[in-house]
């Protein structure tokens, strides 16, 4: 009695598996060496999936349930087997356990940079990182596609595959957005979006669903994003003969502060400040074309006016210089709330609202009170 005894309580009769770690995503249950009991209790868990084998072929699929192996709950099972040895025999099989949980911050970026052509610079090479969030959607494909024999997967088994797919999809989806470069930084949700109904049914090949793709960083090569910069500094330095000649009057000023040599390097470095000013406003003159710099100079184009456009009982009206419409504001025919427009103004602004106008109606008394 003790010899069987002994050989029964070899039979694995409990089946479950608990996970401690947090990128396991199958795992197979250890038997070491031993069969699993018919009649034993099987348990899958909430966001677990249970795949049995036996002899390497797929007999069944368990979702989460309590589970007691036997003939009623493995039907494939019993007809592959036919059972020739009887209903108490154990089965020598594997169970696989599916983790259906979302595995989040998985990370993926672009070892070298990706050409792409863009609208208004041309042929341009792009670096791009972010994360996504998978799950197992199909166990069974999962297995056969992936998972093989491992008797535990993780995921970093599969995140260096899945980065490479992703770049090589992104960079075709980045191209057929149509998004300017300039613009990808105030666009990456709507480019999230777009990237991941995109890849999302490549992942389905693999049995994962692609669950959310974020992209956190699109930059350029650092000397491109240095001429960026430098375009954007000569933008919000505006006027170059403006910015010049502040240049010339704070070297001038250094000049003149400068202790060195007590009142006559004083007046040496004023003298010198003065000099350079005056070398650069000359330069700049004489590279915008200006007159007084010598040479066969000629002067700027005549400055014209901006025309201005009044809203008379919801029509356009005009255009009028600045004459016509100073004329029309004394006479009344345009009023403090009468609507205009030109050139600067986003929309229909009233009269008064205007500081060139505003100038013009504080020169005139307010208009009679009635009665």
């Amino acid at each position: 009695m003790a010899f069987w005894d002994k050989l029964l309580g070899e039979f694995v009769d409990v089946i479950e598996w608990t996970d401690s770690t947090t990128d396991t995503m199958v795992y197979r249950f250890e038997r070491y060496g031993n069969e699993i009991k018919y009649g034993a209790m099987l348990t899958v868990r909430e966001s677990q999936i249970a795949v049995f084998l036996n002899e390497g072929q797929i007999a069944d699929v368990f979702e989460p349930g309590l589970y007691k192996l036997d003939t009623n709950n493995l039907p494939i099972l019993t007809t592959l087997q036919s059972w020739p040895h009887g209903f108490n025999s154990p089965f020598k099989a594997e169970v696989y356990y599916f983790n259906m949980r979302q595995f989040t911050d998985l990370k993926w970026g672009t070892k070298n940079p990706v050409m792409m052509r863009d609208k208004e610079f041309g042929p341009v090479r792009l670096r791009a990182f972010g994360t996504y969030v998978v799950s197992i959607d199909d166990p069974v494909t999962f297995l056969k596609e992936v998972v093989g024999t491992d008797g535990r997967f993780t995921t970093d088994e599969i995140t260096a595959q899945l980065r490479n797919h992703i770049v090589s999809w992104f960079a075709s989806s980045l191209g057929e957005s149509g998004i300017p470069i300039l613009d990808l930084a105030a666009n990456y949700d709507d480019l999230s979006d777009f990237v991941t109904n995109r890849i999302a049914p490549e992942f389905a090949n693999y049995g994962l669903k692609l669950r959310k793709l974020l992209v956190e960083n699109i930059s350029l090569p650092s000397e491109v994003e240095q001429a960026l910069d430098k375009r954007t500094s000569m933008g919000m330095i505006g006027n170059l003969r403006d910015y010049a000649t502040f240049q010339a009057a704070e070297a001038m000023k250094a000049a003149a502060e400068n202790p060195a040599g007590g009142g006559a390097a004083a007046g040496m470095g004023m003298g010198m400040g003065f000099g350079m000013a005056k070398q650069m406003v000359d330069t700049m003159s004489a590279s915008t074309g200006m007159a007084g710099s010598g040479g066969g100079a000629t002067p700027p184009p005549v400055p014209t006016e901006t025309p201005w456009y009044v809203a008379v009982e919801g029509h356009q009206t005009g255009p009028f210089n600045k004459a016509e419409l100073r004329h029309k504001l004394e006479t009344g025919d345009v009023g403090r709330d009468s609507l205009v427009w030109r050139q600067g103004l986003e929309e229909w602004t009233r009269a008064e609202q205007v500081d060139e106008l505003a100038a013009i109606f504080a020169q005139m008394p307010p208009p009679v009170p009635k009665g």
